[in-house]
């Protein structure tokens, strides 16, 4: 049977076809991550070697940034939801900047203090803020894919700034810090021009009043309390709080101090490792994206869990080789497995989120969402740092095993209380096919930058 013309239908490409204010908001992320990786590694190193903090000290430091997200996740999706998403992105990404410029002018403790809190206070903002856009950006069909592209992006800008950084900073010169730190200023605030410019979404057409008809009366504000009463977000705020918990709150600190005691091996193999998972997500997320379309979100959310407890199991191998070559592959193979778990959350927890959020209360539900990674970043180096200074590494590493099969059974649990749309990872949309002229047509809303 022959295809009439015109009716052949492209095959979905690789990259996802999202709107393009979401790829311009994507390419802003990007940006500001490649700053963020300027500094993040290096902020211990500056309070500690070239600021003259104690080590307990210049440790509060780095942790007030975490601290202050405790506060700003919820008032970031508050004020998303008051003043719209795009202008609480817009007031956080200054906060940020001017935090990052006041740490690479600070002298004294109370000064890097007082910069630490407003750089976490500003992140911790931007974070809902600019999830609750992306959402609205890409619509319920594109949700998983944008968050998808989104970490993507975010590894890849860190991985770059964290290269950058290792050619730049030394501790022998203090003010390679001071121009690292303008540096992620000046990329938060490249960002506010392009936002400044962008169009926000139309209301669908079923939500616009037929003419001649008045507006339909508002609706009345959604508060902490009512989404506290969402008992599907709850069940999804607890699964992604414990998956943090056993997950990223445990490679950024317990997996290093780990693979280096009793693991042996040095800072260039550490190093190593950190560089295989940021490429593997880099590499790998389109593709994992690809191959989930069409299955259940908690499915991803589960084989995530389930590649975290792979991961884990397999720095067990690494700890118990004695470093030297075999360990080092061990534990590289061990962090490129964890980020394949990486890419498998990543289209799931934010997009249930985003789908159970009604009208108007996007940025509470993302605020709120977005505190249980941070509840995870902080609960994590917590108690793995408690069991690796009583010596329990092996013991500890061995429980996190346990606990990723646990939770992975929690997340297929998870499905039974989502609305079905919620809990779906739609098939990516075709390629847009070409026009008699030649160029590319999209029939969806054009929500171009201005």
């Amino acid at each position: 049977m022959t295809r009439a013309p015109g009716t052949h239908r492209r095959r979905p490409g690789l990259l996802p076809a999202l709107p393009r204010p979401a790829w311009v908001v994507l390419g802003g992320d990007f940006v500001s991550a490649v700053g963020s990786g300027l500094t993040l590694p290096c902020l211990f190193l500056y309070a500690h070697q070239v600021r003259h903090l104690p080590d307990g000290t210049a440790g509060l430091v780095v942790a007030t940034i975490a601290l202050a997200s405790l506060a700003g996740n919820p008032a970031g999706g508050a004020a998303a939801d008051r003043w719209t998403p795009r202008r609480a992105l817009m007031a956080g990404l200054v906060l940020a900047a001017a935090g990052s410029a006041a740490l690479g002018l600070a002298r004294t403790p109370a000064a890097l203090f007082g910069a630490a809190g407003l750089l976490g206070l500003g992140a911790s903002v931007i974070w809902p803020a600019q999830d609750a856009l992306l959402a609205s950006l890409a619509g319920p069909a594109g949700r998983s894919a944008v968050f998808a592209v989104r970490h993507a992006c975010l590894n890849a800008g860190l991985g770059l700034g964290a290269l950058g950084a290792a050619a730049v900073v030394s501790a022998k010169h203090p003010g390679t810090f001071t121009v690292v730190y303008l540096a992620d200023a000046a990329t938060f605030l490249a960002f506010l021009p392009v936002l400044a410019r962008l169009r926000p979404p139309a209301p669908p057409a079923g939500d616009r009043p037929p003419p001649g008809h008045p507006a339909p009366a508002s609706r009345p504000r959604t508060g902490f309390r009512q989404v506290l009463a969402d008992t599907a977000f709850v069940r999804v705020w607890a699964l992604t709080a414990l998956l943090v918990t056993i997950s990223f709150g445990q490679f950024g600190s317990s997996f290093a101090g780990y693979a280096t005691r009793p693991g042996g091996i040095d800072a260039r193999g550490l190093a190593l490792a950190f560089a295989a998972n940021t490429v593997t997500v880099a590499g790998a997320q389109l593709f994992v994206l690809r191959a989930l379309a069409g299955h259940r979100r908690t499915t991803a959310a589960a084989l995530a869990a389930a590649a975290w407890a792979a991961s884990w199991a397999v720095v067990i191998v690494g700890g118990h080789l004695g470093g030297g070559a075999a360990a080092r592959i061990a534990f590289v193979g061990g962090a490129a497995i964890f980020a394949l778990g990486e890419c498998l959350l990543a289209p799931t927890l934010p997009a249930i989120i985003n789908d159970l959020a009604p009208p108007g209360a996007a940025g509470l539900y993302n605020g709120l969402g977005v505190l249980a990674f941070t509840t995870g970043f902080l609960l994590g180096p917590a108690g793995g740092g408690a069991a690796l200074g009583a010596g329990w590494g092996t013991g500890l590493f061995a429980v996190l095993v346990l606990a990723c099969a646990a939770a992975a059974v929690a997340a297929l649990r998870l499905g039974r209380h989502l609305p079905p749309a919620a809990n779906q990872i739609p098939p990516p949309a075709p390629s847009p096919s070409p026009s008699p002229s030649g160029t590319a047509h999209d029939d969806r809303v054009d929500l171009a930058v201005a």
